[in-house]
């Protein structure tokens, strides 16, 4: 996958301190890594970059909302975002990035490039299971949600609740003797 360029930080002409870089994450950053789970972005990462003289640290700070299908309804929602990530960058003989806290780069670099982290970030941060929060309150209605309460086992039960066949109450005997 090539690097998109407004995601690199040359760190190299950085004075040693803390570096405020902000970016705007919406559609197109997702497009560019084929993933197509969300409707729409609208997504602000706030990233904390601290040069010391032996080592690096990121802060990434992600908020804002993304717009996905509900696992149940499939109505459309806006998701809310609000995730963080530490990350420690080491220089060392070769590329590492095993650990997902700690990044050990060549002695040669002089760039960074964060968009795999910011990624990671904002996608991790969704609900594995999205629920609309109609559906949780009881306010969403939805010709999904109606039939599936008509086809659940409870109401089922009510409405075939007559009709046992006497055999079972038979075994049913068994079992308390």
């Amino acid at each position: 996958m090539r690097k998109m360029k407004a995601y690199t930080i040359p760190f190299v002409g950085l004075k040693l301190g803390k570096h405020q870089f902000e970016y705007k994450i919406d559609n197109e950053f997702f497009e560019h890594f084929e993933y197509e789970e969300f409707n729409n972005a609208d997504v602000k990462v706030d990233l904390l970059f601290e040069k010391k003289t032996t080592m690096m640290e990121l802060t990434f700070e992600a908020s804002g909302t993304v717009n996905v299908n509900c696992d149940i309804t499939n109505e459309p929602y806006d998701q809310p975002i609000d995730s963080s990530l530490f990350l420690v960058i080491k220089f060392g003989e070769e590329f590492n990035d095993d650990n997902e806290d700690l990044l050990i780069i060549p002695h040669g670099e002089f760039e960074v490039n964060v968009q795999q982290y910011i990624y990671e970030l904002i996608v991790l941060a969704v609900p594995a299971k999205k629920i609309h929060p109609g559906v949780e309150d009881g306010s969403l209605k939805s010709d999904v949600l109606e039939k599936l309460e008509e086809l659940s086992l409870g109401s089922k039960e009510k409405k075939d609740g007559d009709d046992i066949d006497p055999r079972w109450d038979k075994l049913k005997n068994l079992l308390n003797d």
